[in-house]
């Protein structure tokens, strides 16, 4: 064999294996000096845990080298107290936060670090920080009522309550998707929870699904038997916020998958760590969607649902 040949083919394999090696030793993201990732969060239990383990195998799978530190708040006020203390001392690179009230104490107590928020309801907070984004419970309107739609395609009159004062831009955006999927939204304002049984009942001979937007004053844990009732009686299905609203009554209900939820968070805090600014990246809300049925309930109100919404559901309450 010629010289030549042979140290061509020697130079050919050296180019392959360095390739090889460079493709396989992906770039680990290392923390200046051990810096932790600090999770706060408002539970340590069910969702909030699953969050925290989507998180935390999402900085694995980006290489992201750095020792993350979990509180929770449902620990005694002091020894919250002296973990904040502490990590004001030593610093962090980065806050996650699970749960509102993470994020409130969070957002207050921390100053310019960077605050990743998961779910959280409204945005506003996270909005007005400049050092905070993160990812919400809420699914965007359009996604709600498209989904409603699929749920109920007959039914075109959308019952919702809703206080002005939290409310009032979400309905007026409601009502333009509504009109563009050709259904008409019927909004009762309710100022208090006091004001809720006259709204329902304006809403029985004009309204043919009721929807569940998010709310403070008209969907919380004093107002579900009401509204369930309401709903069983009149045979107008009710959409709930989560599966506990579909197992005690509501005829369905879209959830998060909350590892996914985490995975997300993951994502933006390897955004922030290469030095994009929190507050430039807006609030995103889930990417995957879940559902819940009741299938008793739409039974009890003669409601034929497709086989396919069925077969699709995480789980179905019967």
């Amino acid at each position: 064999m010629p010289l030549f040949t042979h140290i061509g083919r020697l130079a050919t394999t050296l180019l392959m294996v360095l390739v090889l090696l460079t493709l396989s030793a992906r770039p680990t993201l290392s923390v200046a000096q051990n810096t932790p990732i600090v999770v706060i969060t408002s539970q340590d239990t069910g969702p909030y845990q699953e969050v925290i383990d989507g998180f935390r195998r999402s900085l694995e799978q980006q290489r992201i080298a750095a020792p993350v530190l979990i509180h929770s708040l449902q620990k005694d006020s002091a020894s919250t107290k002296t973990f904040l203390s502490t990590t004001k001392k030593d610093g962090a690179r980065l806050f996650l936060t699970v749960g509102s009230q993470a994020t409130h104490v969070a957002l207050k107590e921390v100053g310019d670090t960077p605050v990743i928020a998961c779910m959280v309801v409204n945005p506003a907070e996270l909005q007005k920080a400049p050092n905070a984004t993160g990812v919400i419970t809420d699914f965007s309107i359009e996604t709600q009522l498209q989904w409603l739609h699929r749920f109920f395609p007959e039914r075109k009159a959308i019952g919702v309550l809703y206080n002005p004062t939290e409310n009032r831009d979400k309905v007026e955006e409601a009502i333009k998707v509504a009109r563009a999927l050709g259904l008409k939204l019927i909004v009762r304002p309710v100022d208090t929870p006091q004001a809720l049984p006259d709204a329902l009942a304006s809403l029985t001979n004009d309204a043919g699904v009721l929807w569940g937007l998010t709310d403070q004053t008209v969907l919380s844990p004093q107002t579900a038997e009401p509204i369930l009732l309401f709903s069983f009686r009149n045979r107008i299905p009710f959409t709930g916020l989560s599966s506990s609203w579909t197992k005690a009554g509501a005829i369905y209900a879209l959830d998060r998958d909350y590892t996914d939820l985490g995975t997300q968070c993951g994502e933006i805090a390897a955004k922030v760590l290469q030095g994009t600014r929190a507050g430039s990246i807006p609030p995103v809300p889930p990417r995957k969607i879940t559902y819940s049925v009741n299938l008793k309930t739409a039974q009890h109100m003669k409601v034929d649902l497709a086989p396919s919404l069925l077969e699709g559901a995480r789980q179905v309450f019967q």
